[in-house]
């Protein structure tokens, strides 16, 4: 699933994290939060982090 700022924004704000970081930051702040490792863009055509909610965000936008 894809979210847009607006919801990557709640996610944060829901896990009592401040929302007022750049789209990455934000992401791996999520990431970490969440008990995963805090990698959004940094994974080499593989990603082992199966229950994190960006995943295939992270895939699809890495090679953009």
């Amino acid at each position: 699933m894809v979210m847009n700022m607006t919801e990557i924004r709640a996610k944060a704000k829901g896990l009592g994290l401040k929302a007022n970081m750049k789209k990455d930051d934000l992401i791996r702040a999520i990431q970490t939060a969440e008990g995963n490792t805090p990698c959004f863009k940094t994974a080499i055509d593989y990603c082992d982090q199966t229950e994190c909610c960006f995943r295939s965000m992270c895939l699809n936008e890495k090679h953009k």
